[in-house]
């Protein structure tokens, strides 16, 4: 969760540069060419600077979101955020290992699901042993949860 925040705090970063130094000189340039109705350059600037804004604003809600997160408030016995399972989907009769991510770190291909995902929905608060049934756009997966390593397990984080 701390490289989802430095990333977050990185493009803040990025944003908050073109906002006071790059936009406020393409607005000057396009304003000198005259007549501001239309002008393209001018509007193309002005939409990016309401963009931008709108991102910053964004990432500002999303990174205090992730600050109000209490790591001690995740069950170690249960999965959780940050939770990697290993689990069986019987129908296939094959073994998974997924990883719940906030949905910003979310990469299928590695496996990394979101909390919000309907297969992360579905073994939110759940324990080894448990067998869950998730309706996913493709239909009904039954899996059932053999391994879990809780956040606390795989960053030794403390209570």
């Amino acid at each position: 969760m701390e490289e989802l925040k430095r990333k977050i705090l990185e493009e803040i970063a990025a944003l908050e540069n073109e906002l006071r130094n790059e936009l406020p000189k393409e607005i000057l340039r396009a304003r000198s060419h005259g007549d501001l109705s239309e002008n393209a350059e001018y509007h193309a600037a002005k939409e990016r600077q309401d963009y931008v804004s709108a991102r910053l604003a964004q990432l500002r809600r999303r990174l205090a979101e992730l600050s109000m997160v209490d790591v001690s408030r995740i069950p170690r016995d249960r999965v959780g955020l940050g939770s990697e399972v290993v689990v069986l989907d019987r129908e296939k009769n094959q073994e998974v290992t997924y990883r719940l991510v906030p949905s910003e770190q979310a990469d299928v291909a590695k496996g990394w699901i979101s909390t919000t995902s309907p297969i992360g929905k579905g073994l939110l608060g759940k324990e080894v042993g448990d067998v869950v049934r998730i309706q996913i756009p493709g239909g009904w997966r039954e899996l059932e949860i053999l391994q879990l390593k809780t956040i606390h397990d795989l960053t030794g984080a403390d209570s």
